[in-house]
């Protein structure tokens, strides 16, 4: 979306969009490292991105950031890949064959915030003027919703 950008010492931040549509940022460390806490209530838990075109973005960040991949579910109905840290045993994040309902949408990536209690995270979320898209289900990663802040930006919750 632009060049690279030097934020002081701190570190180098990039804005793109892959070739599905989906924006990213991307953060090379210089003395502060980025974020290290996840999965903890306040810190981000899992990053998603739905995509209309999930063979080409899943060779894209194969590509482009040397990630490994292992599919968990290649039919119609339901394909996904995780992406794994190279040369080690960390999941980082997930695609998910989205074209059933993205339709000719844009591909967006997801964060998933971890919480305590996700219906009491979503009635806060309302009250602070956000809105609910899904409603917190159970799922076997965790109870889950989809909601909004004020501004209209979705972003995912989780207890895990």
């Amino acid at each position: 979306m632009g060049p690279a950008m030097a934020v002081a010492d701190i570190g180098t931040q990039g804005i793109l969009m892959d070739p599905t549509g989906a924006h990213l940022g991307a953060w090379q460390p210089g003395t502060f490292q980025g974020f290290s806490v996840l999965g903890e209530p306040g810190s981000p838990s899992w990053f998603e991105l739905h995509t209309s075109d999930f063979k080409k973005a899943v060779d894209f960040y194969e590509s482009v950031f040397h990630w490994e991949t292992a599919s968990v579910g290649d039919t119609d109905e339901f394909r996904y890949s995780v992406m794994n840290e190279p040369g080690g045993d960390d999941q980082l994040a997930g695609i998910m064959d989205a074209s059933s309902f993205l339709g000719t949408n844009a591909s967006s990536w997801f964060v998933y915030w971890e919480v305590d209690d996700v219906v009491a995270a979503t009635e806060k979320v309302v009250a602070l003027g956000g809105s609910i898209i899904q409603a917190a289900e159970k799922t076997p990663y965790g109870t889950m919703a989809t909601v909004a802040d004020p501004s209209g930006a979705v972003f995912k919750l989780r207890a895990a």
